[in-house]
């Protein structure tokens, strides 16, 4: 059997760009531009969409539609990479930055949070998220790429079950939910994730997050049980303010009356219905890995990756911290021990 051609990255030249202008202006497909030039296919359409002549000001010409000029591609390409290159530098000479930058990425903040939070506090010093991710992709930066989160988190596709609706008693459904839970905070989305399959566990982990300040509280269970989940739900409702509670169809969840607190559920398999708790356990993940046996999971190790997803900047929240916003909104009925805050 013959050996399939693997293609190596490599930077294409001004030769393969005069080329690339040429096969384009005779409508050659990208693919085929790909086989001659021996690249990958992506590589010609991330040129293609890269380095093209841009035009601002003529709406008669749309850009994706603009002319590829080998010499603007090429020029184009050169300033990028020489940019890249200063960035890089400016943020490895500068001892301050790099090393604010890099205690950030050792909690797990990202580039977006870190330039964000270095802003909104007011640091002496700036680098944009553009220029460390340029940092990271360097020389000088490669250690510390292991601490971005590069993982993707795909939705597991599930078959409709016409028994589900019926499984839950005095159920209320998600568009009965009064507007205000989308602007007032203390609303929060619950959820499990549980061990793996091969794993032969039952143990699981009760998440809720706080659906404006995306605060994150967790549990361990011993297992899926209706009290077990709702017992846990419960416990938590104690130091925090829950005003209700979003949740899926699930059976663990049969016992939602016993929470204490107003309860709404989404459409069957409509997971979308409540992203802030989706989005969590997709973070969560990133410490607690799919296929985890959750029984063996400490305590303390649930604990910090609450604590460190609680203390992480986010966007959303003007480059605040979950806790932060939690505390300015008087959201907690009993402080959390430990410890919690952390400066920017």
């Amino acid at each position: 059997m013959p050996k399939k051609h693997t293609r190596s990255y490599r930077h294409l030249t001004q030769a393969d760009r005069d080329r690339l202008q040429a096969l384009r202006d005779e409508n050659t497909r990208q693919k085929e531009i790909a086989e001659i030039l021996r690249v990958d296919p992506a590589t010609i359409s991330r040129e293609i969409a890269r380095n093209r002549r841009k035009y601002r000001k003529k709406k008669h010409i749309k850009n994706k539609n603009a002319r590829y000029e080998a010499g603007v591609a090429h020029h184009k390409a050169y300033v990028r990479r020489k940019y890249a290159k200063y960035q890089g530098k400016k943020i490895e000479e500068y001892a301050p930055l790099r090393r604010y930058i890099t205690s950030r990425l050792r909690r797990y903040w990202n580039p977006d949070e870190i330039a964000g939070r270095m802003k909104e506090t007011k640091q002496p010093f700036y680098a944009s998220k553009t220029a460390i991710y340029e940092w990271l992709r360097s020389a000088w930066g490669q250690r510390y790429v292991p601490y971005l989160y590069s993982g993707r988190y795909y939705a597991r596709k599930r078959k409709p079950k016409t028994a589900a609706k019926s499984m839950i008693p005095n159920r209320v459904s998600i568009h009965e939910r009064p507007a205000s839970a989308e602007t007032e905070y203390g609303h929060y989305e619950a959820d499990t994730f549980v061990s793996g399959r091969n794993t032969r566990s039952s143990a699981a982990c009760a998440v809720v997050v706080e659906t404006k300040a995306d605060y994150i509280i967790m549990k361990k269970l011993p297992g899926m049980k209706p009290k077990q989940f709702a017992g846990a739900v419960r416990n938590m409702r104690r130091v925090v303010v829950m005003k209700s509670a979003t949740m899926d169809n699930g059976i663990e969840n049969r016992d939602h009356k016993d929470i204490g607190t107003q309860t709404f559920f989404c459409d069957p398999y409509s997971s979308w219905q409540k992203p802030h708790v989706e989005n969590g356990i997709r973070l969560v993940r990133r410490f607690i890995p799919k296929g985890s046996d959750i029984a063996k999971v400490p305590e303390t190790k649930i604990a910090r990756v609450a604590r460190i997803l609680n203390n992480k900047p986010r966007k959303s929240l003007r480059y605040k911290t979950p806790y932060e916003v939690m505390v300015e909104q008087k959201l907690f009925t009993k402080m959390p021990t430990g410890k919690i805050a952390l400066r920017g």
